[in-house]
């Protein structure tokens, strides 16, 4: 996806977010939860934070209702472009179904590997999340985070590519178990995510490679402080598998600031490093997204 289709796209979701109006409060069921601790849209559609997917569950709801957010997504690196759209709902705060549509945009770097200037990766991804035990948000009172299980089945669009370079299949499905807790007192939310994966690259060069074609658990973790009821600083950190042989792959990580601009409209911009890229050394550069909640 262009970068102007991605601007349209994130102007609707901004004004689509600011013609809802407020709840009353009879509707508050419906989406009251506190700013900022759902989260904000991942790059693969789940609720959490850029990179990492997170406990909580998509949307305003709480236990009574149901919510969900769609987001727009661009990454700005040295050498390619990486845009991601999509959506979640969240029911009762308990089950999550997201979707996500990424485009990796190799740019003159295209030419250099062979594949032609402006050569395009793309991918979907469709996710699923459940609740299992605690309230991220609403046990304070004891030390268990809010403890969820999800899914994320990624299809990617180049399978020829992907086999020439080393991978050995272009779909594949990851699955995770995360733990996030909101400690109301210190303003601060942590979040630890195990993620069992054969994706090359988050699965835009397909899953498993010449190296390696077994799941093994990778890391994500993030930390967040809140330094207002709007806005949310905390940097994450995420490793990934290195399956294919003809270029190494580096962990990830961000340093963000999250910005609820108003109750249904949140920005979110970061400094991301996301290491050599199919040879292509150092890719770092600017996160933003813009997500719209209900």
């Amino acid at each position: 996806m262009k970068i102007w289709l991605v601007a349209r796209f994130a102007c609707a979701v901004l004004m689509a977010a600011l013609s809802v109006q407020p709840a009353s409060a009879d509707e508050l069921r419906n989406g009251g939860k506190l700013l900022l601790t759902g989260g904000v849209s991942s790059v693969e559609g789940a609720a959490g934070g850029g990179l990492a997917s997170w406990a909580v569950i998509a949307g305003d709801e709480t236990d009574a209702g149901v919510g969900g957010s769609v987001h727009a997504t661009y990454v700005a690196l040295p050498d390619f472009d990486l845009t991601s759209y999509g959506g979640a709902i969240g029911f009762r705060n308990r089950i999550e179904l997201s979707y996500a549509h990424q485009s990796f945009d190799t740019r003159g770097a295209g030419a250099a590997l062979g594949l032609g200037r402006g050569f395009t990766f793309a991918q979907d991804i469709f996710g699923a999340k459940v609740r299992l035990v605690g309230d991220a948000v609403y046990d304070q009172d004891r030390l268990l985070p809010q403890i969820s299980v999800g899914m994320q089945y990624k299809r990617a669009d180049k399978g020829p590519i992907i086999a020439a370079v080393g991978g050995k299949q272009s779909r594949g499905t990851d699955f995770y178990i995360a733990a996030t807790k909101v400690i109301l007192s210190k303003s601060m939310v942590v979040n630890g995510t195990v993620r069992f994966t054969k994706a090359n690259q988050f699965g835009l060069l397909g899953f498993g490679g010449d190296k390696k074609d077994a799941y093994r658990p990778q890391f994500e973790g993030s930390a967040g402080l809140l330094l207002s009821r709007r806005l949310l600083v905390g940097a994450e950190y995420r490793t990934k598998p290195d399956n294919l042989g003809f270029a190494k792959e580096n962990s990830t990580y961000d340093v963000f600031a999250a910005w609820a601009i108003a109750r249904h409209v949140r920005l979110t911009a970061a400094y991301v490093d996301l290491g050599d890229i199919a040879t292509v050394k150092r890719q770092r550069g600017a996160f933003l997204s813009i997500q719209g909640n209900f």
